[in-house]
């Protein structure tokens, strides 16, 4: 290691010759950081940059560093330089070190490791110097100098901006813990500050506070109010999570529901969790459209979800649209050879991942083969047969009407133009990838339209082909009952002249023979014996017209002569 003389003759180590130029770096970073301008931030950033090249374990520049990063929205850039006290990542390096345990004891005990962990190596070490040995001497000299020195002091502010950059990043289980823990150190820090406090110093806290005029908030008030919206947002995905697992899809429906289409923004990865668990219920409730647009919705949010992927290529073979499904599971077989010859998950080290390495050459191996099968399907021209009655959820012959209503809800609710909607309740870490998720939008969201009208046309045509087969078998029977009818009624004619003539010859029967068996003739009246002749026979007549007799009827003339 390099040395340099002093005046005086002594030596010392390089850093004490450079240490005037690192804090005159901190002092200028501190200045552009007071400002709150994003290019003055920028430039302390440079700054604290070149402090931490000469003194990589300087506190202060790495303090600064990252509450600067944070007051940028660079969350990414935080958790990659604090990974080390992120909680779930260093309970999956320790899974992976150390074999599963045996008992519930060895997991309790690496569970109380992990706690441990998140303090700093120089606290650890002076806590477990401090509880080697107990002396009464020693806990008096610490109380009269004040517990706490700079241990908790100097790891508190990693647990408040780590807490909030996991937020933000949708670790939101590492982002509750962080901050509860950044929590209860500040209050534990204003306990042991304000012993040392008079009774007046409260009083004129407390005046001070009910007479100011309003103020921003802190930054403790801050993560205070992050903690409680993280706290919200947990107990609705658990309580929807415990839906599901219940086999209460619509319940678990709405939990999430509440989620998405909150009033404030929520995380980006956050959201697309939820977008994933929301697509699996609708899946179980049987509404296949609902659950493509999800999934739709968590791709252009996460485009390498691998999860996302492969339930749309499920849904897709249920409703036997071959093609998609395939191109789905193409995507996902690139993603497994890209992890495969990466030798490591994609994203950085604390992003979450639904698949573990070491198992994905099974799964690959199970794709290839799911593929193939989907190959040969697509070769014996079984892309047409597309099942549109489960993509638009209506029952095989189903109504116009209830096609018509399931339709216009799904065109509200997904069409083009709403696409995009769910962009501005989302809260994106980079500003810049809010144009790429909202082209994934769209053009998800338009493919899907196009099935849905596709599928429309085609049960209205199947449907309007149902009605007129049954239109023209209405018509088919009434022409066959119609003849039967007409007989009926004809026989009914019949009869009904056959008593009316019955009725017209019996009395003239009688009145003949009558007049046979007078022997001297009588006077008749011709002219009413003529009426009445004529008018039955024009009733007679008119019965036989009825009955369909159009053929003559051979009369005597004489009979007519009066």
């Amino acid at each position: 290691m390099a040395v340099c003389s002093n005046v005086n003759g002594d030596k010392k180590h390089w850093w004490f010759t450079q240490r005037k130029l690192v804090d005159k770096y901190i002092k200028d970073a501190k200045t552009l950081m007071a400002s709150e301008e994003l290019n003055d931030v920028t430039s302390a950033v440079h700054l604290l940059d070149a402090a931490l090249s000469i003194s990589p374990r300087l506190e202060t520049a790495l303090e600064l560093k990252a509450r600067s990063l944070l007051f940028l929205r660079r969350f990414k850039e935080v958790a990659d330089m604090l990974q080390d006290y992120i909680p779930s990542l260093k309970l999956a390096s320790n899974e992976e070190e150390v074999s599963p345990p045996s008992s519930e004891g060895s997991s309790s005990s690496s569970s109380s490791r992990d706690g441990i962990k998140l303090l700093s190596s120089a606290s650890l070490r002076g806590r477990e110097s401090s509880f080697k040995c107990f002396s009464v001497s020693d806990l008096t000299k610490k109380m009269m100098a004040g517990i706490c020195k700079k241990c908790d002091k100097e790891g508190q502010w990693r647990y408040v901006v780590l807490g909030q950059a996991c937020c933000y990043l949708g670790l939101m289980e590492d982002a509750m813990v962080l901050l509860q823990t950044g929590k209860r150190l500040a209050s534990a820090e204003f306990r042991r500050r304000s012993i040392c406090w008079s009774d007046d110093s409260f009083t004129l806290l407390s005046e001070s506070s009910s007479t100011s005029p309003p103020r921003n908030l802190t930054e403790g008030e801050n993560f205070t109010h992050l903690l409680a919206h993280i706290k919200l947002l947990l107990r609705r995905r658990a309580a929807a999570i415990a839906a599901l697992d219940a086999g209460l899809f619509s319940e678990s429906i709405r939990h999430f529901s509440k989620i998405v289409d909150g009033r404030r923004p929520a995380p980006q990865g956050f959201l697309a969790e939820c977008y994933m668990h929301r697509a699996t219920a609708y899946r179980s409730a049987g509404r296949i459209a609902e659950a493509i647009a999800d999934c739709n919705k968590t791709l252009a949010l996460e485009p390498s979800c691998i999860q996302a992927l492969e339930t749309r290529a499920a849904l897709l073979e249920t409703v036997r649209c071959y093609p998609d499904s395939l191109h789905d599971l193409e995507h996902v077989k690139l993603l497994y050879n890209t992890i495969l010859r990466d030798r490591k998950l994609p994203g950085p080290a604390w992003k979450r991942h639904n698949v573990k390495y070491r198992e994905i050459p099974g799964k690959l191996c199970v794709l290839t083969t799911k593929t193939q099968k989907l190959k040969q399907k697509i070769a014996n021209g079984e892309t047409g047969n597309v099942d549109y009655y489960g993509l638009i959820g209506v029952r095989r012959g189903c109504t116009r009407s209830e096609l018509d209503r399931a339709h216009l809800l799904l065109c509200l609710r997904y069409k083009p133009d709403r696409a995009s909607s769910f962009i501005d309740r989302c809260e994106f870490t980079d500003q810049n990838e809010v144009d790429s998720v909202r082209d994934r939008a769209k053009m998800s969201s338009l493919l899907l339209y196009r099935l849905i009208q596709k599928g429309y046309a085609a049960v209205k045509a199947i449907i309007a082909e149902e009605a007129e087969v049954a239109e023209k078998r209405r018509k088919n029977a009434a022409a066959v009952q119609t003849p039967a009818h007409k007989t009926e009624e004809q026989k009914a004619v019949r009869k009904a002249v056959m008593v009316k003539i019955t009725e017209f010859i019996e009395p003239k029967a009688v009145e003949k023979s009558k007049i046979t068996e007078n022997t001297e003739p009588k006077p008749v009246n011709s002219n009413a014996y003529q009426g009445v002749f004529c008018r039955d026979l024009a009733a007679v007549g008119n019965l036989l017209t009825r009955a369909g007799f159009n053929h003559p009827i051979p009369v005597k003339y004489e009979a007519l002569t009066c």
